[in-house]
């Protein structure tokens, strides 16, 4: 079941790739039903928080009628989530945390360091299951990037 959820937070970062943004997507399920969808638009609204986890965190939220209601779900990120978004995640009380792609760059899930002070702060952690879908994943950041390097090259000649 990781991979049909997972696919359906890909489809979400297909979006951001089509807008030019970072492609990450994620979803928010619960009881098995997609509740929260959303994609990187950090670029779109101008807004250095507007990351996929994020919005598909409120967008859950406001389905549900309440943020508590986000204990009993699980959050499926194409990409390891960053340190602003790890946050969030302790924040809203979510059971799991499936991601696909690492991210040795920004991840904050694999830093010992942050985890462990994330987990002294909220005295509660999601489960974290990584690498599900995870050269799909990798794959679609690898082309995003390589296009953009492309795009910046020919701006130059």
């Amino acid at each position: 079941m990781n991979d049909f959820y997972m696919n359906e937070a890909y489809l979400e970062a297909e979006k951001a790739f089509a807008y030019d943004e970072v492609p990450i997507g994620a979803v928010v399920v619960r009881g098995g039903e997609i509740v929260g969808r959303g994609f990187n638009r950090i670029e779109l609204e101008q807004d250095p928080t507007a990351h996929a986890e994020i919005i598909a965190i409120r967008e859950a939220a406001k389905n549900l009628g309440s943020w508590k209601w986000l204990e009993e779900c699980d959050l499926y990120v194409t990409v390891e989530p960053c340190l602003m978004c790890l946050g969030a995640i302790f924040q809203s009380r979510i059971k799991e945390l499936i991601y696909g792609a690492g991210n040795s760059r920004y991840g904050a899930i694999t830093d010992k360091n942050y985890t462990e002070i994330a987990k002294t702060a909220y005295m509660k952690e999601p489960k974290v299951t990584g690498g599900i879908c995870e050269e799909k994943c990798r794959d679609l950041l690898q082309r995003f990037f390589k296009k953009i390097r492309i795009e910046n090259k020919n701006e130059k000649m």
